[in-house]
């Protein structure tokens, strides 16, 4: 008597099965067949589609290249004023241990 192993899908598959059945063009145990899926975890993966759908549209948008060169150029400036800050307080830090 062999042990059958569990199938792992894809968090892809998941989506596209769950996203078939969300649209409801054929019915779940359809679906399930053409899949080889079991019906409930059809259903499973169709809920869960619909309750992190908001979440697709919560996040915010990655920043833009220009953006991003504008704010590489900001920290590059504050880099300077920092060492140059360090360079001026070493120096009087020297004059004044003398």
């Amino acid at each position: 008597m062999s042990k059958k192993s569990r199938r792992k899908f894809s968090p892809e598959f998941k989506a596209q099965v769950g996203l078939e059945a969300l649209k409801g063009v054929e019915p779940i145990h359809a679906i399930a067949a053409k899949y080889e899926v079991h019906p409930v975890q059809v259903s499973q993966w169709k809920k869960e589609v619909l309750e992190r759908l908001p979440e697709v549209f919560s996040s915010r948008p990655p920043p833009s290249a220009a953006q991003s060169a504008e704010r590489e150029a900001q920290l590059y400036q504050k880099i300077g004023q920092l060492e140059m800050e360090l360079e001026w307080l070493k120096k009087k830090s020297a004059l004044l241990n003398g």
